[in-house]
């Protein structure tokens, strides 16, 4: 029964390879060197996690990548790193010499490493590179050349190899190793044990006994799987089928292990994975398998054994010595290199057609015509053959081949009157029977346009026969102007000049009317009636904004022109350009160099460099439209030269700089992208800077508290969408400090400084370029308060604040009294003073007055003195007189004499008798002494008049002499007058008469 079995097994993989070729459709390849990631050269071993942060060991160390930012992570020892795998809990196992263990993120998201070693037995402590890590279930398993370590249950023991271990590996639930002495061997119960017990007769790579019966001619299972010479040097195993795996081996190509059969898998590719030596083998995906050899790159080849593909340094890739295969979320393929790390967009809706792999060809023109695929370039046209079953044509299998006679610059291809019509730089051609047979070769052909109608366009001169007229159907732009072209009896012929127009026209278009359009790169825009030799020049006073870059263009019936400010559309009625509005929405003044309409109405174009498509398929928000860029494509296409050529949904061929682009828009749009975003980097900074988020966490965990100094944050972020890293953008918060998310950016970092303190959470999300947004990535933390902003610093400032308030308050009581007391001081200083000015004014004015009163008193002293003098001198010189007649009456003895002067004696006292002197003297007297004779009639109303004569004159003081002269009386009557006056003021004897009078007024 065994035997039917690997006979059937045998006959399946015999005839199961046929002859095959790679697809025409290349992949994007990214290399990355160890200037990228800034660590040794070598890595080989590749895993992901479940968020698609990827791993790759490396001789340095442990490498990571999240799409934006690589980090090292070194062994206690600094060893290398030669495998590396993962535990369901995130757990990444590595390995190096004298070093096993694990790293696992903390708390913090910061990666630690966690050595093992310490678990080993004393003897087993020292070992070389582990190669291979493998986990199975609870178990993990590391490969060393001696000895095979197991760590389970927190426990270590070790498996020691009869030879030497070559290989280790897990397929679904089965643990392979492979020794070189005792083969393949396979983990059943805790023990190795054979897995393969015969091999099946055959013919090997190269044509070599395959051997037979048991293996190597040992018994069966006790020594190396064998044939012949040499044993076999196994480097992968992966599943194949239900019951069958495919097994790889250095020099020796690819087997087949059914249950215990070993059997030789013949494939197209014998010869080249013989020569250049398998390393490693990984299953890609259903019916993929990728192969990484030593010199030869990578192969993909299928479950039949046909190579799919391969990658090598001809196709971009930076090595031909793959160590290790892995594979992406999203299906694409990881590569570790000799001398870096390559990456293959595998799962990709855009791939690069290069017609000739080991030369670099400019490319902006394609057709498909007569079931084959045509590409112009640079240096000619190819083609190959379509395969109807393939409607993704980057996926067609062939080998590109010349067009005979078209060496030379391929400007244009264009399906006309049932002919491929081809532009050359040497004239035109039409392609038949895969060879170009030229129509015209006096001059150079940018394109062709055909007319809508038949005899539109009649052309003389050159090239007609005896001055005839011709209609063309066909009108080419050449280096010279309008060329016609007619066709008839399945014939093409030169029919002529249309016009007078000489210029070099790339740009043509022809409009419903049957109109030709024409641009010249810096002459403007030409218009070319239908029928007309005449033409019309279109430039700045025409409408458009330059006549420099402006190409013509037929979009939806109506002739536009795309420029260096936008595009410009024709109005038949002002016979001017003007900014198209619909246009405007999408490309405002952004410079447009190509458009296309394509069989769906979408418009496909290439602006600033970037190519793009108007779907009017997907109406998106107000517009009844929605443009998707394509980022994979920005600055691919041909400057000045841009093309592009939409077959059909499946096939969009962009023309490139080094061959074309295949778009699959219809697989590009549907591709189920599962967008998300991963903080990689949070560092709090200050004097020194501090990592508090170490991005390797699910997310990002407990919400920390940070002092205040620590108040600035660098955030690093991406995504882990590593085949589109172009299509990324990225739009952040910092919910606490930013009022909205900000404007979408491709930045993968933020800074934020002198945060207040608070409680802050940073979101970011990416979005790709199909308008797909991610959940967010949201990092919370909480900046404390400085010591002077806590609660209890609060407290403090209110307790203080209300002290000081208090003390203020005393202060300026204090203060208020002490202003209040020198106020008080000051103000009777001031009265003081004031009293003081006024006293001394007062007494100014009070000596003023005295004085005046003194004046007055002393010319009151001086009247009275008159008066009294005047009173004086008259009482003398009456008595005189008086005196005088006695004489003169006693010596002249005459009788009766005295009695004659009676009458002058009755006169002389009248004169002593009148009042008019005294009264005179009265009123003097009372103004100088205080109104003394009033004060004293008052006091002693009993006094005569003569009394108080009497007492005026006692009060200035006269002498009886003087008194008895003014009264006209005798001394002894002015003492009898005294005595008198005494007794009526009823003073005693002891009170001077004097001093009486001194005192009446007071003074």
């Amino acid at each position: 029964m065994k035997k039917l079995i690997a006979a059937v097994i045998l006959f399946v993989a015999w005839i199961g390879p046929g002859w095959s070729q790679s697809t025409i459709g290349l992949p994007a390849i990214r290399n990355f060197r160890n200037t990228d990631y800034h660590a040794a050269l070598e890595v080989s071993d590749v895993c992901q996690d479940r968020r698609g942060l990827l791993y790759f060991a490396n001789n340095d160390g442990l490498l990571t990548y999240n799409g934006a930012y690589w980090k090292l992570y070194l062994l206690p020892n600094k060893a290398a790193v030669k495998s590396l795998a993962m535990d369901a809990a995130g757990r990444i196992y590595v390995g190096g010499q004298d070093e096993v263990g694990y790293f696992f993120p903390d708390r913090a998201g910061i990666l630690e490493y966690h050595s093992l070693k310490e678990n080993l037995p004393v003897v087993a402590r020292q070992f070389a590179d582990i190669w291979n890590i493998v986990v199975t279930g609870d178990a993990v398993y590391f490969r060393t050349i001696e000895s095979i370590f197991c760590w389970k249950d927190g426990k270590m023991t070790t498996y020691d190899a009869p030879g030497g271990w070559q290989l280790m590996t897990r397929v679904d639930s089965l643990l392979f190793a492979a020794d070189k002495v005792a083969g393949l061997q396979v983990l059943r119960d805790g023990q190795w044990r054979p897995a393969v017990e015969s091999r099946v007769m055959g013919t090997g790579p190269g044509g070599r006994p395959a051997g037979t019966g048991a293996v190597g001619g040992q018994p069966a299972g006790t020594g190396a799987v064998g044939g012949g010479e040499a044993a076999l040097h196994i480097t992968g195993i992966a599943a194949y089928s239900k019951d069958t795996l495919l097994v790889a081996t250095l020099k020796n190509g690819l087997y087949l292990l059914s249950g215990a059969t070993l059997i030789h898998k013949p494939t197209t590719a014998d010869a080249q994975l013989t020569n250049n030596l398998i390393n490693t083998l990984r299953r890609i995906g259903r019916d993929r398998y990728a192969i990484g050899t030593s010199t030869g790159g990578v192969f993909i080849l299928n479950g039949r054994g046909d190579i799919i593909q391969r990658y090598s340094g001809a196709e971009g890739l930076g090595s031909n010595n793959v160590l290790c295969v892995g594979t992406d979320r999203e299906s694409n393929l990881w590569l570790g290199l000799e001398n870096g790390i390559s990456f293959i967009h595998y799962n990709t809706s855009v791939k690069r057609i290069r017609p000739v792999r080991d030369n670099q060809l400019l490319c902006n023109a394609a057709g498909v015509y007569g079931g084959r695929l045509y590409i112009g370039t640079s240096n000619g046209l190819y083609s190959v053959g379509l395969d109807p079953s393939v409607k993704d044509m980057s996926a067609l299998k062939g080998n590109f081949t010349e067009v005979a006679n078209t060496k030379g610059r391929v400007w244009s291809l264009a399906e006309l009157d049932g002919s491929l019509l081809m532009g050359h730089q040497d004239g035109a051609y039409v392609i038949r029977d895969d060879k170009a047979a030229p129509i015209m070769t006096r001059q150079g052909v940018w394109g062709f346009v055909g007319l809508p109608g038949s005899g539109v366009w009649t052309g003389t001169g050159t090239g007609m026969q005896n001055g005839t007229e011709t209609h063309a159907g066909i009108v080419a732009g050449t280096y010279t102007g309008l060329q016609g072209i007619s066709f008839g009896n399945g014939q093409f012929r030169e029919v002529g000049k249309v016009n007078d127009l000489y210029e070099s026209l790339p740009g043509l278009a022809v409009d419903s009317t049957g109109t030709v359009w024409a641009s010249h790169p810096y002459r403007g825009v030409f218009r070319n009636p239908a029928g007309a030799r005449a033409y019309s020049h279109y430039g700045v006073k025409e409408g458009l904004p330059s006549t420099l870059n402006n190409s013509v263009h037929i979009i939806r019936g109506r002739c536009v022109v795309t420029t260096e400010k936008g595009v410009y559309a024709y109005d038949e009625k002002t016979d001017r350009f003007s900014r198209s509005a619909w246009f405007e929405p999408i490309f405002h003044d952004t410079g447009v160099e190509y458009l296309r309409e394509d069989k769906t109405g979408s418009i496909w174009f290439v602006s600033n460099r970037r190519v793009g498509v108007i779907d009017t398929g997907k109406p998106g928000g107000a517009y009844p439209y929605t443009v998707v860029y394509f980022p994979e494509l920005t600055d691919q296409t041909v400057k000045g030269s841009a093309y592009i050529y939409p077959y059909d949904r499946e096939n969009i061929f962009i023309g490139g700089n080094n061959g074309v682009f295949h778009l699959n828009y219809s697989r590009y749009i549907q591709e189920d992208n599962d967008l998300s975003v991963m903080l990689s980097t949070v560092k709090a900074i200050a004097e020194k800077d501090s990592l508090v988020f170490g991005g390797y966490a699910a997310d990002a965990g407990a919400v920390i508290r940070l002092p205040n100094h620590w108040n600035s944050f660098h955030f690093e972020y991406s995504s882990p969408f590593y085949a589109q890293q172009s299509n990324v953008e990225f739009s952040y918060r910092l919910e606490g400090f930013d009022r909205d998310w900000s404007a979408w950016t491709t930045r993968t970092e933020k800074d934020y400084t002198n945060l207040p303190y608070g409680k802050y959470s940073f979101g970011v999300r990416a979005r790709d370029n199909l308008g797909n947004i991610s959940a967010p990535a949201v990092y919370s933390f909480i900046v404390n308060p400085a010591w002077y902003q806590t609660v209890w610093a609060w407290l403090l400032y209110a307790a203080a604040a209300c002290g000081l308030i208090y003390a203020v308050r005393k202060a300026q009581l204090r203060r208020l009294a002490m202003h209040r007391k020198k106020y008080e001081e000051e103000q009777e200083r001031r009265n003081y003073l004031h009293s003081l000015e006024l006293d001394r004014k007062e007494k100014g004015l009070i000596a003023l007055q005295n004085e005046k009163l003194a004046d007055e008193l002393q010319f009151k002293n001086k009247e009275l003195a008159t008066v009294t003098m005047h009173l004086v001198e008259r009482g003398g010189i009456t008595l005189n007189i008086k005196e005088e007649l006695h004489a003169v009456i006693k010596k002249l003895n005459i009788p009766n004499l005295s009695y004659e002067f009676r009458s002058v004696f009755r006169m002389i006292g009248d004169t002593e008798k009148s009042d008019e002197d005294w009264n005179k003297f009265a009123l003097y007297f009372d103004q100088v002494h205080n109104n003394f004779l009033t004060t004293l009639k008052s006091k002693s109303p009993q006094l005569s008049p003569t009394d108080l004569k009497l007492c005026a004159y006692l009060r200035l003081n006269l002498t009886s002499k003087e008194i008895a002269q003014i009264l006209n009386i005798s001394l002894k009557g002015v003492e009898v007058s005294r005595y008198r006056l005494r007794k009526k003021l009823n003073l005693p004897t002891e009170v001077n008469l004097y001093d009486y009078l001194i005192g009446v007024t007071g003074e």
